[in-house]
């Protein structure tokens, strides 16, 4: 797992996101609050499954964006829009990364993965945590850039 490429990925993000002038979504799509609300979200889901990797104890991850709408909308209220929404996805790519740089050999440590990426992905499966971090951040963090750079005014 190349962690380096992770906190670039993490970096473009932060950037577009401190850019803002974001305006409202197509009918349908999230808003840059509640795109900015999944992916923290989603690092502490991915920040507990490394962790427990490290410990060596079993975990499923599943993907946030498809079915736990409401507690991402929860999350944004209770941020207060999106300065305290960015302060907290620093805080958790930070933490994901560092956990990140921890694993070693233990990247390759099966875990059960739920992941749908509209048509672009979709795995049911037990893969390598390392592996999964890596479809983390050549295939979700640059959805979810694009998305934002789409929201632009």
């Amino acid at each position: 797992m190349d962690s380096g490429r992770l906190r670039q990925a993490y970096d473009e993000l932060l950037v577009e996101i401190d850019a803002g002038g974001f305006g409202a979504p197509p009918e349908g799509q999230l808003s840059a609050e509640q795109i900015v609300a999944h992916l923290a979200a989603n690092d502490e889901l991915m920040s507990e499954a490394t962790e427990a990797v490290l410990a060596g104890s079993p975990f499923a991850y599943y993907d946030l964006e498809t079915i736990h709408r409401p507690q991402v909308d929860a999350l944004v209220a209770q941020c207060g829009g999106l300065d305290g929404l960015a302060t907290l996805f620093r805080a958790t790519s930070q933490k994901l990364c560092a956990l990140t740089e921890r694993l070693g050999l233990a990247a390759e440590t099966p875990v059960d993965t739920h992941l749908r990426e509209g048509y672009d992905l979709n795995v049911d499966d037990s893969l390598p945590w390392g592996r999964t971090l890596d479809l983390h951040t050549k295939v979700h963090l640059p959805k979810h850039l694009s998305q934002l750079r789409l929201l632009r005014t």
